[in-house]
């Protein structure tokens, strides 16, 4: 099972950007499609983007639609999550996770999840 540690998170001022990454233990990471969740306090966990394992085939969840970027680098069992012009909502903690192979994205069957980075906007 891989292991999955997220980094990047911290305090933004609201309209600036972050990018996040998650580095995983091996390198079977490669094989596995990538998303990334986010939930935040008395709320449920929320489906942000996901990413093929080629890097091909990626989907957003619409609030982040057009200011959002999911990459990754198999070469460093990297995935990032690029997040630009941020507001009060995208204020959560953040979860990567490795996708059930032929799982729907956005349910969050994962086989691994990291521990997560919290994002605090201030405005």
């Amino acid at each position: 099972q891989v292991r999955l540690k997220e980094s990047g998170g911290g305090l933004v001022q609201a309209g600036h950007s972050l990018r996040l990454s998650c580095v995983a233990s091996e390198r079977t990471f490669s094989s596995y499609a990538m998303a990334w969740f986010r939930q935040a306090p008395g709320r449920s966990r929320e489906f942000v983007a996901a990413m093929s394992w080629s890097g091909q085939t990626t989907e957003y969840e619409d609030s982040v639609k057009g200011r959002s970027t999911i990459s990754r680098d198999n070469a460093k069992n990297t995935v990032y999550l690029q997040l630009s012009n941020l507001n009060a909502d995208d204020a959560s903690t953040y979860y990567c996770a490795a996708l059930l192979p032929g799982s729907c994205w956005g349910t969050g069957l994962a086989s691994s999840w990291g521990q997560g980075t919290q994002v605090t906007v201030s405005s």
